[in-house]
């Protein structure tokens, strides 16, 4: 019954659109269009909304992602600046005539020997890392070979600059950078920077940034990971030259916030020089007005000693940190905290560990009752997902700022305005634990929510996947990308 029903139904209606037509052969289209929808039984339907997982988490992201109430106008970055000439890691080191062999880890790099070793060891791996070349003569060559490469590329380098060059594209911002800024930098530099004139000088530092993609091959090896392998012969950057310069300038400029980076590159400098260093760079930050909030981005380090003083003396000293996984891991080795034991990560970081790392260092060296330490966030990411850590009260909008610091590391690396979900792959996992110390809880992924939020005595945390770039175009800046962006979305209560 209900069948003949429905072929009456459509007879009628068939019989009737034949009518119309003609009678009224020269009616226009939209009115024919008009006169079927009202014949058609039930509501119109909606047009379809994203349906992938990344479209539905890039839709979520972009409803979040908010300005704060009270922004930035003044930002004063530095100490570390240079020129990154970016190449194929793999064609560089078979233009110097070196063949794959077995990889090993050097701390510093004497020799081209140690270069294709360590390159072929981080490469196995998937991992980023950064080097020191001690060899000033043999670096020079190799600095050489690769500027004159076909297809090598220079742009903005040095956490700093970077950092810089990213706040810059704002044009509501004023950027001040310090560092050792030659002709070649300068010129590559957003109009916006202000760059003083003492920190200007006559020869660019360069830094090699060896690049390798997802799946390629050099003779038995294989990446897991699209990623770099980072070598200079930098002085200037390693001395921190222009640390007093930075400071310095601050009193003329009236930043409202202070990036600081570049302590990493001391690990080229003698024990003594980098004590010496470090105590200045905290007597340096100290003076910096009360109020002023301070972010330190690290980056990849082999020095124990030197990240053990920097955990003790500068952390309490700063507002904010930036960090990756390689140097969270590297951290908690150094400074004896939670799964230091752990050698290396295996895949993908486990973010219950992660989430432990981090409580530990806001627990043990940041702000208390109890402890004179300023830091009160840490901004934490790897290639899947970033987590944001604050002690509650003294920053607001975090779920914003986590929220464009992923959104960020897809468009960069995909060099895409927003987000092309059709280039872009959810990798992070479905399911974890929140921790592995206490009894944490256990989240299930939900693209139309991707902000993850838990809290632990006092402190919060804002979790959120990465739409990982399937062919990134270029991988270099990511991490200081991403904590210029979660900065710029963030707003510091004012007791600061």
């Amino acid at each position: 019954m209900a069948l003949w029903r429905g072929s009456a139904y459509a007879g009628f209606l068939a019989l009737a659109v034949g009518c119309v037509f003609l009678l009224e052969p020269e009616l226009p289209g939209s009115a024919l269009r008009s006169f079927w929808s009202s014949l058609c039984l039930g509501p119109a339907s909606a047009p379809p909304g994203p349906v992938s997982p990344e479209g539905r988490l890039a839709a979520a992201w972009d409803a979040l992602i908010v300005r704060p109430v009270r922004r930035w106008r003044r930002v004063a970055v530095g100490v570390n600046a240079c020129v990154d000439v970016v190449l194929s890691g793999v064609k560089l080191l078979q233009a110097l005539g070196l063949s794959p062999g077995n990889g090993k880890d050097h701390s510093v790099l004497h020799s081209r020997n140690d270069l294709e070793e360590a390159f072929i060891h981080f490469m196995g791996k998937g991992a980023a890392a950064e080097r020191f070349f001690s060899d000033k003569e043999t670096f020079h060559d190799i600095a050489q070979v690769a500027s004159e490469f076909p297809g090598a590329q220079h742009y903005v380098g040095g956490n700093a600059a970077l950092i810089g060059q990213k706040f810059a594209a704002n044009s509501d911002l004023k950027v001040l950078l310090c560092g050792p800024v030659g002709p070649k930098l300068h010129e590559l530099l957003d109009d916006n920077v202000f760059v003083p004139p003492e920190s200007l000088q006559e020869v660019d530092e360069f830094h090699l940034i060896l690049e390798y993609q997802s799946g390629e091959e050099w003779g038995q090896l294989k990446a897991p990971h699209a990623n770099r392998f980072i070598f200079s012969h930098d002085l200037s950057n390693g001395a921190m030259n222009m640390l007093e310069v930075f400071v310095s300038s601050l009193e003329e400029f009236q930043p409202d916030l202070v990036v600081l980076s570049g302590l990493h590159m001391m690990e080229g400098q003698s024990k003594e020089l980098q004590r010496k260093r470090l105590l200045e760079v905290v007597t340096s930050i100290s003076d910096i007005p009360t109020g002023i909030p301070v972010h330190l981005e690290l980056a990849s380090m082999t020095n124990r000693e030197l990240m053990s003083s920097i955990v003790h003396q500068v952390f309490p000293a700063v507002t904010s940190l930036g960090l990756n996984e390689q140097e969270l891991l590297f951290l908690t080795q150094s400074a004896s905290g939670p799964h230091s034991s752990l050698a290396s990560w295996n895949g993908v970081p486990d973010v219950g560990m992660v989430s432990d790392i981090l409580f530990w260092i806001l627990k043990e060296h940041g702000r208390s009752k109890s402890r004179a330490s300023d830091l009160t966030r840490i901004h934490f990411h790897t290639l899947v997902y970033h987590i944001l850590a604050t002690v509650d009260g003294h920053w607001a909008n975090q779920l914003a700022a986590v929220a464009a610091g992923a959104r960020v590391a897809g468009t960069q690396a995909c060099a895409t305005e927003t987000i092309d979900t059709s280039r872009v792959s959810l990798r992070a996992p479905q399911e974890f634990m929140t921790s592995h110390s206490e009894a944490g809880s256990r989240i299930v992924l939900n693209p139309n929510k991707p902000i993850v939020e838990w809290h632990r005595e006092g402190i919060s945390f804002y979790f959120t996947p990465v739409l990982v770039c399937k062919d990134p175009i270029r991988t270099v800046g990511l991490g200081d990308a991403i904590s210029a962006e979660g900065l710029f979305y963030s707003e510091v209560h004012s007791h600061y």
